[in-house]
């Protein structure tokens, strides 16, 4: 955003994404330790809190992991200062470990989680409900709907959260993350939590005898917390139509805005009440109970999991409540996938017994190219792939994980064969050397400098004590691509944005006691093939050999070209050259080349990166840098 979201200006009205609204409430909540480790749908919290931080007056860090991230928070609201953490909703499987314990101690300054769950998995490798890991770890959840609640609904959690010395997770989904809102600025709190550590080892040493008291004491924690659910100001009660029919929908989070859509098309003749549940958990009973008694019929509409329906039902059959309960568990919504306000339309009409045709608009069936996810142009990661390709024949097992070269997957390279999650590459080829030997050929596994930093390096330790025999790439392109270009060990500088010392991958590699190193240029191909092959025979004898693959992203020197104002080297093809052999276009497949109606390639002047890669795929010397061909 191109305005100050620090302004103290109370009233002031911004266009924000639900990501910076929450920064800005973070701003306005006084806090001042904040860590995390990018991740989609989140990203953008921390991008915003980096570039601002030293004006805000918040410490920020992007750390290595989640889990790190978590104990930083962690330990600083033990220490009594407000302190945020935020992730995807899988980063917290990652953070669970610290986190599930620091609700056992609890904190003395405010400490939120946020926790960014991704319905319809649009950029992540599972939709699990993260709403599952209050009632596992008893921390109250809270969850916003709008750009503008997200904002001020921060500023809440953290006075539950001091009031009960307690982390509050805080969680969202991939609308509101994304969704931009007109968002009120409030004032910002000035008053800052002098830290001070009090040594209390009772609590905060949680060996099995003081663990044991801990949970006691959260139990009466969460009785509190129940009691203070009721009073939370943003549950809320609103009435549809009218009618002799009492029906009754219960929602939360961003399902809360497709019902409020869906009903302004219809009530069906029917006097419809929407509670809005805000605070999540644990559930406002009386609330609940006041809500549901005279109602005819209750819907519960939420993404995901049933897990809303599953506590209603509960307590329904608890207080001796008779009405029906309907939602997913009997078929009239989806498990799968996010919501929209058709799915909601028309799961609403199906509970109540009521048929519907939904308006379509009139429109021509248009077969559109596809466009699957690629590379960009200029991408180093395709000049590996390149030279994986070429040394292996694409004969092999090719374990893979989470960033930009994920997309190795796609043809024509078509390398990546197991992905669990992140930093998995390391770990899985221990599996595969184990159960197949060398009868597939070789394992050629591949990983980034962040994902590297992230979880790569404990599976690398272990592969090379219990003497696994594979090939890691670390494809190092200089930054965490795939969620914005944030820095991470490897790189000079750190979340406040100011010079950091620089973590050697190969001097940590080499620390492991890995034998077989080199750091290669992936854009130099016939190079980079040699490496590999060298890196496979010594793997078959000796164990791990790593081949660091290291060009920075292609987006980082375009970036670089303009702040300096230089022009971007181009390449074309020679036609009388070119023999449409298909190489180019089809073995490298780089997205600047096209092809016209006679077959021939050409390369995009606005696309080109300037990398000349591809000078070096054609064997009949038809690619040239255009200066040399206008010459």
């Amino acid at each position: 955003m191109s305005e100050d979201i620090t302004m103290d200006e109370p009233g002031r009205r911004l266009l924000l994404l639900g990501n910076e609204a929450i920064a800005r409430g973070a701003i306005e909540a006084g806090v001042q330790v904040a860590a995390t480790y990018p991740g989609t749908p989140s990203s953008e919290i921390g991008n915003t809190l980096h570039r601002v931080a030293k004006k805000a007056g918040i410490y920020f860090e992007f750390s290595t992991n989640e889990k790190v991230a978590m104990e930083v928070a962690g330990a600083a609201a033990t220490a009594g200062v407000r302190s945020l953490t935020f992730m995807k909703h899988v980063g917290l499987n990652v953070a669970s470990d610290p986190f599930m314990t620091v609700v056992y101690t609890g904190v003395r300054g405010g400490l939120v989680v946020v926790t960014a769950d991704d319905p319809h998995a649009h950029s992540s490798q599972n939709e699990q409900d993260n709403r599952y890991y209050a009632r596992l770890s008893g921390a109250p959840m809270v969850e916003p709907s709008l750009p503008q609640e997200a904002k001020d609904l921060l500023l809440y959690a953290y006075d539950i959260s001091e009031k009960y010395e307690i982390p509050v997770l805080y969680r969202t989904t991939t609308r509101l993350n994304h969704a931009r809102g007109d968002v009120a600025l409030g004032p910002i709190r000035r008053e800052r939590r002098k830290p001070k550590w009090e040594r209390d080892i009772s609590r905060f040493v949680v060996v099995p005898a003081n663990a044991r008291v801990r949970h006691a004491e959260l139990l009466k924690k969460m009785e509190a917390l129940q009691a203070e659910a009721e009073r939370c100001p943003f549950n809320r009660v609103e009435v549809f139509g009218d009618g002799e029919r009492r029906v009754g929908i219960i929602t939360s989070g961003v399902s809360y805005n497709y019902v409020r859509e869906a009903l302004q098309k219809s009530t069906f003749g029917t006097c419809i009440s929407v509670l809005k549940l805000t605070f999540t958990y644990p559930l406002p009973v009386s609330t609940i109970y006041d809500f549901m008694k005279d109602k005819d019929t209750v819907i519960v509409v939420e993404e995901l999991e049933p897990v809303l329906e599953t506590d209603i039902k509960a307590l329904a059959k608890e207080m001796e409540l008779t009405v029906p309960i309907l939602g997913k568990r009997d078929g009239y919504f989806p498990r799968a996938l996010e919501f929209n306000p058709d799915i909601v339309y028309s799961g609403i009409a199906a509970a109540l017994g009521e048929e519907v045709s939904l308006e379509r608009i009139d429109w021509k069936e248009i077969p559109l190219p596809t466009r699957p996810p690629a590379l960009c142009p200029g991408c180093p990661h395709r000049g590996t792939y390149y030279a994986v390709k070429k040394a292996t024949g694409g004969k092999g097992v090719f374990p893979t994980d989470i960033g930009c070269y994920t997309l190795g997957i796609q043809p024509p390279y078509q390398l990546g064969d197991l992905l669990f999650c992140m930093g998995s590459s390391t770990g899985t080829p221990g599996g595969f050397y184990r159960a197949l030997g060398e009868d597939s050929g070789p394992i050629i596994s591949f990983i980034g400098d962040s994902t590297f930093f992230h979880t790569g390096i404990p599976g690398l330790i272990n592969a090379i004590h219990n003497r696994h025999r594979f090939v890691l790439v670390i494809m190092d392109n200089a930054t965490t691509a795939m969620t914005g270009h944030q820095p991470h060990p490897g790189l000079p500088v750190d979340g406040m944005g100011e010079h950091a010392p620089v973590v050697s991958i190969e001097k940590v590699v080499k620390a492991l006691g890995v034998g077989f190193v080199k750091v290669v240029n992936p854009l130099k191909l016939d190079e980079t093939t040699e490496v590999i092959k060298e890196a496979i025979e010594y793997s078959k004898e000796n164990g791990v050999a790593v081949v660091i693959t290291r060009y920075p992203c292609a987006l980082l020197i375009l970036r670089e070209y303009r702040r300096t104002g230089r022009k971007v080297p181009l390449w074309q093809v020679e036609q009388e050259k070119c023999t449409r052999c298909g190489i180019c276009t089809k073995a490298f497949a780089c997205p600047a080349f096209w092809v016209d109606e006679e077959n021939y390639p050409h390369i995009d002047p606005a696309l080109c990166a300037g990398c000349g890669a591809c000078e070096q795929v054609c064997p009949f010397g038809a690619i040239k840098p255009v200066k040399e061909v206008e010459e």
